[in-house]
């Protein structure tokens, strides 16, 4: 007897085929493209008829290379992400992720698990200043390049590498760098999430242009000016102080109609009570907005000195009169702190607390980088580990300002010391949330001349997760109370390839292919390795709860509260198939699959087993 397999071949290895499903749901909006299973562009165009460019000349954003990216960001992962249980921290209760590995291949990757989950995305990329790193995709094998670059394989291919200025293709090869990546992130982000990315001067134009087209010219949100630098160069022609942080919305109609959504904390500062109102401190707001309005036009009148006001030319007061003769009979209305001013109305700190304050573009009340390199030597024992991590607070500021469900998750794909990490941990004590983070970075060999190698970290990785357990650990320490229902763990995973063997196609490897159809898991993979590539194969979210029974002698797993058995064994016998059965009947799922592998048992015990789980209630049973 036969089950169904969810791998059938290589194709079957890969992640989501985006192309696929774009072309899926292109023949649902318009059936009448289709011609014998193709897409017939003729009639498309047709169809969009004015919609459609089709001049020479036309505003647009373009590079060397552009279309190959675009198509790379397209294209699915051959990879696969192994759990590492001896390098995470509280393995089987986290719900935070650190992902080594190409964060390309990894955004790829987490496509069907985290499809429109992530409130909120931070990335600080390489500044292209030269000095820095790129990553050089290959586009043929970007696995493999992986591999390369991380010393996993031999030395030849792509390599890790700096980004002349004197490369004829500068730009271009920091574009191609991030435009599939931003791409990919974007179908990551929920409706209302919001994306974060620092830069600085040499790249902030080109950055800006691919988010307009990637994001929508529309959904731009600001640009935050953060003041990184409180010195001054004085070899400089001007010496620069600040970066930038580019925002973009999801969709931007979320936050016009919640607005209250994308705002920060108030802290209470330059509220106060001189007139001893019951309703607690306040602050004095102008009376007065931009553009001339009618019904709001009319003159005020000092109780105090009579002294009449208009709202200046090309202004009006913020409400029609009627509305303001119920503000002033409320005691909501001032005349400067001494009564002899022109109107103002009274916001409560209480009120204010509920709504939050609106953020401005420039942040300065936010440490500078030299914060940021302070906190990791004083984490890292006065040892100088990381060059220039971004302070704490300002990606904490960030969170409070794109995060209000204060149950969300928290993306950075350059995870670089793991300052975001830190951040997370950080608001979820302050302010009482439960964030969780994804992590993902490049494990980067570091120079044998670096301070960091001196100290025993041979990748940028290393730091980063010992950064967050030194975190995670200092703040459990000063907040025991706190901290004991704080998720200050992590679960850490591997880019790979994957773990189930695929025929090439090519015809001299046709017999050990064909002998290997009989055991297609790899030879140095575990069922732990397989249980999370099946995880992702599903979409599944790589956090959910998993048990582990021994039955009949063989490991059985439950996902999800009894949502996925899973039993990746060798001669698996019907008892394994009772034994999954009175499970599911104990944990009583709304839906319930079973997998296993296909060569694990014989036909007869296959069968036998097939129907024992039928009549437990379980049809949908499949193998690998």
């Amino acid at each position: 007897m036969s089950l169904d397999k969810i791998t059938q071949g290589a194709q079957e290895t890969k992640s989501l085929d985006l192309v696929n499903e774009n072309i899926q749901k292109l023949k649902e909006l318009f059936p009448e493209v289709l011609a014998e299973g193709k897409i017939d562009f003729k009639v498309l165009q047709e169809i969009l008829g004015e919609e459609i460019e089709e001049c020479e000349e036309y505003y647009r954003f373009t590079w060397a290379g552009k279309a190959q990216a675009r198509r790379e960001a397209h294209k699915p992962s051959t990879g696969t992400l192994r759990p590492c249980k001896e390098e995470s921290v509280d393995w089987d209760t986290t719900q935070n992720l650190y992902i080594e590995g190409d964060n390309l291949e990894v955004l790829k990757l987490m496509q069907k698990s985290y499809a429109n989950k992530v409130k909120m995305i931070y990335i600080d990329p390489p500044y292209n200043t030269g000095k820095d790193f790129v990553y050089k995709d290959n586009y043929k094998d970007n696995l493999k390049n992986y591999q390369q670059v991380t010393g996993q394989v031999d030395d030849e291919g792509n390599k890790l590498s700096t980004n002349s200025d004197s490369d004829g293709r500068y730009h271009s090869n920091w574009l191609n760098m991030m435009y599939p990546r931003l791409r990919l992130a974007r179908n990551l982000l929920k409706e209302d999430g919001v994306i974060f990315v620092s830069i600085d001067d040499n790249e902030v134009d080109n950055l800006r242009k691919i988010c307009d087209e990637i994001f929508g010219e529309s959904n731009f949100m600001g640009c935050i000016m953060w003041n990184s630098t409180k010195s001054v160069t004085n070899t400089a022609l001007i010496s620069v102080s600040h970066n930038y942080n580019l925002v973009f919305a999801k969709d931007i109609n979320y936050f016009v109609k919640n607005r209250e959504h994308f705002r920060l904390p108030e802290s209470g500062d330059g509220f106060s009570n001189p007139d001893n109102d019951v309703r607690g401190p306040w602050k004095a707001d102008p009376f007065q907005v931009g553009g001339w309005r009618p019904n709001q036009q009319y003159e005020i009148t000092n109780p105090k000195t009579g002294e009449k006001y208009l709202p200046n030319t090309g202004s009006s007061w913020k409400n029609d009169f009627d509305k303001f003769q119920i503000l002033m009979n409320d005691n909501r209305i001032v005349f400067g702190t001494s009564g002899e001013a022109g109107p103002q109305r009274k916001r409560f700190l209480s009120e204010a607390l509920d709504r939050g304050k609106v953020t401005k573009t420039w942040w300065d009340d936010v440490g500078a980088t030299t914060n940021g390199t302070t906190l990791v030597k004083n984490l890292f024992n006065n040892s100088s580990v990381f060059t220039n991590p971004k302070p704490v607070d300002l990606i904490e500021k960030m969170i409070q300002l794109g995060d209000h469900t204060k149950n969300a998750i928290i993306l950075d794909f350059f995870g670089g010391s793991s300052t975001t990490a830190h951040a997370v941990f950080n608001v979820n004590i302050n302010y009482n949330r439960n964030n969780k983070f994804i992590l993902v970075q490049l494990p980067e060999l570091i120079n044998e001349k670096e301070v960091a190698y001196q100290q025993g970290f041979k990748k940028i990785t290393e730091i980063g997760k010992e950064r967050i357990r030194r975190a995670g650990k200092k703040i459990a320490e000063e907040n025991p109370d706190k901290a004991k229902d704080l998720d200050l763990g992590f679960k850490v995973f591997k880019l790979d390839s994957s773990n189930i063997k695929g025929w090439d196609g090519n015809p001299e490897d046709l017999e050990a292919s064909l002998f290997d159809a009989q055991e297609n898991i790899k030879a140095d993979r575990t069922e732990e390795d397989v249980l999370f590539e099946i995880l992702l194969k599903y979409g599944l979210d790589l956090t959910l709860p998993i048990d582990e029974k021994l039955m009949d002698g063989k490991k059985v797993f439950s996902v999800g509260f009894g949502a996925l058995f899973i039993c990746l064994a060798d001669d698996i016998t019907n008892r394994v198939a009772e034994g999954i059965g009175a499970w599911k009947q104990e944990l009583n799922p709304a839906t319930c699959r079973v997998i296993f592998k296909d060569s694990g048992f014989s036909d007869v015990e296959k069968a036998n087993a097939v129907q024992t789980l039928k009549r437990f209630g379980i049809s949908e049973i499949k193998s690998i």
